[in-house]
């Protein structure tokens, strides 16, 4: 009897240590699960936030990319721009003709835009944008933008401010016909050279813009 006994005994401490290894067994896969899971969660975060990471990173940085050509256009097209609306700016109380105010306005509406459009990529270029009021390409790097690039002078502009009707309507006319071949060739150059692909974009859209209202001027010139 005290044989069996003690035999009954060891067998429920060996089912009762076998129980508890496999509660131990159990509760250490339970918790390596959970780490995994929780470790996997965050590596299958990692690789999927990592090309994302990456795409945005590669995205941005193909975005960014610019070079002299780009920057030579922006520096150039600003003022360049600034001028042609300064000169729209006096159709309105001068000339006589509708069709030159409505090129007058259509010129501002166009210009105005691309000319904060290219001062937003100087900046992020870390490029100083061309002060207001700096009409003269003398203070710009205009190598390879076709030199003067069609800009008025001093002495053309003050005859524009001082003429009116139709005297006014011819000048504003072909200055602007000078002005918008300048600004077409400037665009051109930045077409070929640019590697920035928003400013060659741009410089596509006032290839065809400006090609058109020289096209409309010439047209203007030759009427009574």
């Amino acid at each position: 009897m005290i044989r069996k006994r003690s035999l009954m005994r060891r067998t429920a401490v060996v089912a009762a240590a076998g129980a508890a290894a496999l509660v131990l067994a159990a509760c250490g896969g339970s918790g390596g699960d959970d780490g995994s899971a929780g470790h996997g969660g965050h590596a299958a975060t990692a690789p999927s936030s990592a090309p994302s990471s990456s795409a945005s990173a590669s995205a941005s940085a193909s975005q960014g990319q610019h070079n002299a050509a780009d920057v030579a256009f922006a520096k150039g097209i600003i003022p360049h721009h600034r001028q042609a609306v300064e000169m729209a700016d006096l159709a309105p109380g001068r000339a006589r003709s509708a069709e030159v105010k409505k090129l007058a306005a259509d010129i501002k509406k166009a210009q105005d835009p691309e000319i904060r459009t290219l001062s937003g990529w100087l900046t992020s270029w870390g490029e100083d944008v061309p002060a207001e009021g700096a009409m003269d390409h003398s203070t710009h790097d205009m190598s390879g933008m076709g030199g003067m690039g069609g800009m008025m002078t001093a002495e053309e502009m003050t005859g524009l401010e001082n003429a009116s009707g139709k005297a006014f309507d011819t000048a504003f006319t072909e200055l602007m016909i000078k002005h918008h071949e300048g600004a077409v060739e400037m665009a051109r150059t930045e077409q070929a050279d640019g590697a920035h692909g928003p400013a060659r974009k741009m410089a596509g859209e006032i290839i065809d813009s400006q090609s058109a209202e020289i096209e409309q001027m010439n047209a203007l010139l030759g009427k009574d």
